[in-house]
């Protein structure tokens, strides 16, 4: 694999705002951009290492496309190249978001519903290749093939975050009974600069915040404390992305009279149409806050708050996830484990992105299309899905 020269963070950060600009379709399209982007396009690292990452991100909670970012950014870039991914990737749809909530409600319904139709649809090709590609790369033979359709048939049949996590961890199981390593399975490592130590201070800070902050708020009532607490604890134990994180969000800002049911369904609404991560979410809310902060203080603060658990997760995580996995009975493990990411990616490929987008024949056919410009004619991710933008309005 070529040698490619680390970028300095504002080159991280405008890479990862093309992303946030045209990234549409939800966590799990959002994966088959950034393989696209940084596996096949840049080479930033192999395929194995970056279904590596998405695994440990899988095992995080938190939004796990926004970690896999904030960890390409820290590998390239250190700290600041962690921020500048976030940053990039996350701008967009929350400064639409914070706009939408502070009055522009013409915006969304300014959008054609056949736009928002067509990139539904090329989520549709971006997952499709991103599966063929891992299921190649990761899925060689007979016995890796079968353990990624069982995965895929599980989660379907039993469709919840805690079903996923138990599939990853018995395919880990059936990899430690199945294969055998004899040698140290090659890898291209990410540049991780980040010290054991730093690592446990950054997750002994996760723990501290989880833990004090519900006492510091009940302490010393503050609505901003409040809310911090409630959007970062929102944001620590969610697992399986941005929809699961609807019932803690409600349940948090509803009762509490933060913001109407009403307004709170609106806002999840608009945030669907919107490229990059769900947990932007948080800003609409911020914004729309009718007691304690709100506007633009208000959408930054619960934004913030939301996304900090996965700063700390990933920091603290990563520098004993590199040496864990130069282990040869984790690399077993990982090899049954890599074949349940693949499976996961392709139940998520018909539920929910197949059935959120293919609603009639001609859907397929804009699909097909979309696949045979990326895999075919190479052409760039965001200029596919700006051309079926403009197909789905015509059509």
């Amino acid at each position: 694999m070529p040698h490619n020269p680390s970028p300095r963070p504002w080159q991280v950060f405008f890479i990862f705002l093309r992303l946030g600009l045209t990234s549409f379709g939800g966590p799990v399209a959002h994966l088959g951009y950034f393989r696209d982007e940084f596996v096949t396009r840049r080479r930033w690292l192999s395929e194995r290492s970056y279904v590596d990452l998405v695994t440990l991100c899988q095992f995080l909670p938190g939004p796990a496309s926004s970690q896999v970012g904030i960890a390409l950014g820290l590998a390239r870039a250190g700290y600041r190249g962690a921020l500048a991914a976030w940053l990039g990737f996350t701008l967009p749809s929350a400064l639409m978001l914070i706009l939408i909530a502070l009055g522009v409600a013409g915006f969304g319904a300014a959008i054609p519903s056949g736009v928002l139709h067509g990139l539904h649809v090329v989520a549709v090709a971006v997952v499709a290749q991103a599966v063929w590609g891992m299921g190649r790369a990761l899925c060689p033979d007979a016995s890796r093939i079968a353990l990624m359709l069982m995965a895929a048939a599980l989660v379907l049949v039993v469709p919840s975050p805690w079903a996923q996590a138990g599939v990853m961890v018995a395919a880990g199981v059936v990899g430690l009974i199945l294969f055998t390593p004899g040698k140290a399975i090659g890898h291209e490592p990410l540049p991780i600069t980040v010290s054991k130590r730093a690592g446990m201070c950054w997750l002994a800070l996760f723990v501290v915040l989880l833990l004090g902050l519900p006492l510091l708020a009940e302490r010393w009532p503050s609505p901003a404390l409040a809310m911090f607490d409630a959007f970062y604890r929102s944001g620590s134990l969610v697992f399986g992305g941005g929809h699961v994180v609807l019932p803690l969000l409600q349940a948090e800002v509803v009762p509490a009279g933060w913001v109407g049911n009403e307004t709170f369904l609106a806002g999840y609404g608009a945030t669907q149409a919107m490229p990059g991560p769900l947990f932007t979410f948080a800003a609409f809310l911020g914004a729309s806050m009718q007691t304690g902060p709100s506007g633009w203080a208000g959408g930054v603060l619960c934004l913030v708050a939301i996304f900090v658990p996965s700063f700390l997760l990933v920091m603290g995580a990563l520098p004993f996830w590199q040496q864990l996995r130069q282990n040869l009975r984790m690399q077993a493990a990982m090899q049954g484990i890599n074949a349940a990411v693949v499976g996961l990616l392709l139940a998520a490929l018909y539920q929910p992105v197949w059935t959120n987008a293919i609603l009639h024949p001609v859907d397929i056919g804009l699909a097909l299309l979309a696949l045979l410009a990326l895999m075919r004619w190479k052409l760039p991710p965001w200029l596919v899905v700006i051309g079926c933008g403009v197909a789905g309005c015509l059509l």
